[in-house]
């Protein structure tokens, strides 16, 4: 497809042409000319329910939109990805996060290389350490065993993690702590370790190419720290410290064993890389067989994206959805809202997941865009948006599509909060859809002057996804849905969604400022006026004595 006529695709105007004609719709009359709408536009699959009746669409919407993604090539490029084929163009790599949790007898190609064996391989080595630890029988440099697991990431080294820990915390062993540390900023890094006995610490340095600025400079802070509470033996480093990393000789030259280094492949991309090695803190928190199921539930829904028709899809519906809202109705951003403490950090994962995969102004062959790609993700659990950020999205001036994230079944039932918690789900979905007339209002006893503040215009868009209950598997299955529908809106928009030269400037411009700050030598320095004023008031601050 020729980059320049995406928009010219006889489906994208058919859809332009539609949203004139269906833009004042109100939810209301959708769905009191057809009585059953909300039991006709849901979806399942896997164990999840998608209710998507109270988007605004019709029948001929969702038929066009399904012919977008036939005319944008959806079905060519599945197989692609699936067939191990190099879709991450701007790095010619493969895109294979599906290969991390097929099953063994599956098999993947990539260049003619059968790729599960290998991941099988890994997953086998990180069961045997995770049960040593999980058991007491890995023993630190004094003897003691390993009860806190302290991980050393970034970006998806780090988000994939620490969601996953919160999410599973339910099914972890609380007889061990858990820490994550990402930041650079020092504070990250003392508040993780200020109550941990060095002797019974492990940390797990993510890093691909042991390079990473950020992730290095933590696990210098964490052997110092380590080697100054154990006594400043060398020899510690190999039973405190282990490495997910391909690079054996820094691993190596920091000290850690090269048979504690859990390795991955160019093919994983960070923001998808939590049930690969970078998933070993998970592992250990809630054991090798939990860890399975999870992937088990990802595989689940990786099958459904590749198989089912593309009307009973649900990824592809849900990835066909966000394009209308953001290209049509120019919806600028998706809030997702998880009933689900557990799932706290869920939307802080998705914001690297969604954004950094289709934050792009570039097509695949590097011309620029005459459409926006990539809205902005953002959220927080319920109920407790709902006495912040929801006032904006009932009665604001922007439309913001919501993702409702609910499970019938709580892990921890105290009387009757689940159901109250269920309600306001339900509750919040039909605010948004019908919202409260004028009429309404007045009828409720409220004086004129009061009634325009209290109505509620509705028509604001919403999926509802259900689920039985929050598990390793359903876990799983959450995070393939998002990635799914991540890679069906960049098909669509002709992107791709799986580099990230985003974030190489600011990391590069940094390393050129870091001895510029650090150096006691007066030098000139080569910025704009601002960033050099701004570097010499850093370095008189910095100088004064505390």
């Amino acid at each position: 497809m020729a980059t320049a006529t995406i928009t010219e695709l006889p489906a994208w105007k058919a859809l332009s042409d539609h949203y004139q004609k269906i833009d004042r719709l109100h939810l209301r009359e959708l769905f009191a000319q057809d009585p059953r709408r909300g039991e006709r536009l849901t979806v399942e699959a896997a164990g999840l329910y998608l209710d998507y009746s109270k988007n605004r669409i019709t029948d001929e919407t969702i038929a066009l939109l399904l012919q977008l993604a036939e005319q944008a090539g959806l079905h060519a490029r599945i197989d692609a990805m699936f067939g191990g084929e190099k879709i991450n163009v701007s790095e010619n790599r493969a895109v294979l996060h599906v290969a991390l949790r097929a099953p063994k007898e599956q098999s993947i190609l990539v260049d003619g290389e059968d790729v599960v064996p290998g991941v099988h391989r890994v997953l086998d080595r990180m069961t045997t350490f995770s049960n040593r630890v999980r058991s007491g029988a890995w023993r630190g440099h004094t003897g003691k065993p390993i009860r806190n697991i302290v991980n050393i990431g970034i970006g998806g080294s780090d988000l994939g993690p620490v969601m996953a820990y919160e999410a599973l915390k339910h099914y972890s062993d609380r007889a061990m702590t858990f820490r994550f540390v990402s930041n650079v900023d020092g504070t990250d890094f003392a508040e993780a370790i200020r109550d941990l006995d060095p002797a019974g610490t492990l940390f797990i340095v993510s890093s691909k190419t042991f390079t990473t600025l950020e992730t290095m400079t933590n696990a210098r802070s964490a052997r110092t720290w380590s080697l100054s509470g154990l006594g400043g033996d060398e020899a510690s480093v190999a039973k405190h410290f282990v490495a997910v990393s391909t690079n054996a000789k820094e691993v190596t030259s920091f000290g850690i064993d090269a048979a504690n280094m859990f390795g991955f492949w160019d093919w994983v991309g960070g923001r998808y890389s939590m049930d690969s090695a970078i998933g070993l803190s998970t592992m250990l928190a809630i054991g090798p067989d939990n860890f399975r199921i999870m992937l088990a539930g990802f595989h689940e829904i990786d099958e459904h994206f590749r198989t089912a028709p593309f009307e009973r899809n649900m990824p592809v519906l849900m990835g066909l959805l966000a394009i209308w809202h953001n290209n049509f109705f120019g919806a600028q951003t998706v809030a997702v809202l998880p009933y689900e403490q557990y799932l706290k950090r869920f939307p802080a994962y998705l914001q690297q997941l969604t954004m950094e995969s289709n934050g792009k102004h570039v097509t695949l062959e590097g011309d620029a865009l005459g459409y926006d790609t990539g809205p902005v993700y953002w959220g927080e659990p319920g109920t407790n948006g709902q006495h912040s950020f929801y006032q904006l999205i009932h009665q604001g001036t922007r439309l913001i599509p919501c993702d409702f994230i609910a499970f019938h079944k709580t892990l921890n039932r105290l009387g009757e909060q689940h159901d109250m918690l269920l309600a306001n789900v339900f509750a919040q979905g039909e605010a948004l859809a019908f919202g409260k007339t004028a009429d309404e209002v007045r009828a409720e006893g409220s004086p004129d002057w009061l009634v325009p503040h209290r109505v509620f215009e509705g028509n604001r868009p919403s999926n509802t996804i259900l689920l039985e209950q929050l598990t390793p598997a359903t876990l799983g299955k959450l995070v393939a849905l998002y990635e799914h529908s991540v890679f069906t809106q960049g098909v669509i928009w002709h992107i791709d969604s799986f580099d990230q030269w985003g974030v190489e400037l600011g990391k590069v411009l940094a390393q050129r400022i870091i001895p510029e700050l650090t150096n006691e030598a007066e030098s000139k320095f080569c910025h704009d006026s601002s960033t050099n004023a701004l570097i010499r008031r850093h370095r008189t601050f910095r100088e004064q004595p505390r």
